[in-house]
């Protein structure tokens, strides 16, 4: 699944390294014959993926279901369900795509908590955080607060989201609604600039997962940007982000995924110095990472704090410092 890993209860599915991705052209499934999970910037990605299209390329439109399609004042939101039939990692899943190019911003199961995606590297963040309320930038439907919130009953998140309509569909058909009745006190959500995100006494980690119009958001290419989110970390706090990647396809052409991704790591390394670890998905600078900051931490303190099918993770960070840019 993610590059060199070998997690233990995944299967290797290249394809799900993207960050967000799913669908592309044409953002009704009906239209098309197979729904793609991967799409690359390049025509020569592009058409490698389609070489292999009955390894690595689609789910039959026959076997997904749109629940629901709208457009809210940010974004252009569908809501697509996966049958339990079809012969693919992603059966009986349940996703929110978002903008026009169909990306995933939430994953669920019915009967299963890990997703296979980068949902799955978020939660491997709380062991290495002190204690202290985590924040997630970029709530989406809440998948990134499920798992963790499954793992580690005992944290506490704030959550932000600019668009209210995506908490909505959030809580009608991705169960958030209940997982905040189950978390009362340990779940609270914002609608607003997760970019102002604030609490007293900082947070003890901040995920960041803000994507607009397919692509990662330009303030994020910017280290005030990082100055500040820094500053509303507690001492010891640490930022794990998702830099999207190659495989992220923007509505706007210029912004390249991979050069979207290179410029917000320089951004990162200009207020963190060699303080910033990256896990490679896949191919370094081919398709994605994610990133997070702070001092290297006891590697096997983390994989031990981990359950089984997340330790393998822990094997595949690198030094940002030791990777060209």
């Amino acid at each position: 699944m993610f590059g060199s890993m070998h997690p233990l209860n995944f299967p290797q599915i290249p394809h799900l390294v993207l960050p967000k991705t799913l669908t592309r052209k044409n953002p009704n499934p009906n239209t098309n014959n197979t729904i793609p999970l991967a799409t690359k910037s390049k025509q020569s990605k592009q058409e490698e993926y389609n070489n292999n299209d009955e390894e690595d390329g689609g789910i039959p439109s026959n076997e997904v279901k749109t629940l629901v399609k709208f457009k809210s004042n940010h974004n252009y939101i569908r809501v697509l369900q996966v049958s339990r039939r079809a012969d693919h990692h992603l059966a009986g899943s349940r996703l929110l795509l978002l903008d026009s190019p169909g990306n995933i911003h939430s994953i669920s199961f019915l009967f299963k908590s890990l997703t296979a995606t980068y949902f799955d590297v978020f939660a491997t963040f709380p062991p290495i955080l002190p204690s202290g309320p985590i924040a997630i930038l970029g709530f989406g439907a809440g998948t990134a607060a499920r798992l963790i919130l499954h793992l580690y009953p005992e944290s506490q998140i704030h959550g932000w989201e600019l668009d209210s309509s995506v908490i909505s569909v959030g809580r009608e058909f991705f169960g958030l609604e209940k997982l905040e009745k189950q978390n009362k006190g340990k779940l609270f959500i914002y609608i607003g600039d997760a970019l102002d995100a604030e609490i007293n006494d900082g947070f003890s980690g901040i995920l960041v997962d803000l994507f607009s119009k397919g692509s990662l958001i330009p303030e994020l290419q910017k280290a005030e940007t990082w100055k500040r989110l820094k500053s509303k970390l507690k001492k010891g706090g640490r930022i794990m982000v998702n830099c999207g990647g190659s495989c992220v396809e923007a509505e706007d052409p210029e912004r390249e995924g991979n050069a979207v991704m290179v410029e917000t790591l320089k951004a990162m390394r200009e207020v963190f110095a060699d303080k910033v670890f990256v896990l490679k998905l896949r191919h370094w600078k081919e398709d994605s990472c994610v990133a997070f900051t702070g001092p290297s931490p006891n590697m096997g303190f983390w994989k031990q704090a981990l359950p089984l099918g997340l330790n393998s993770y822990v094997d595949t960070w690198a030094p940002l410092s030791s990777l060209e840019l």
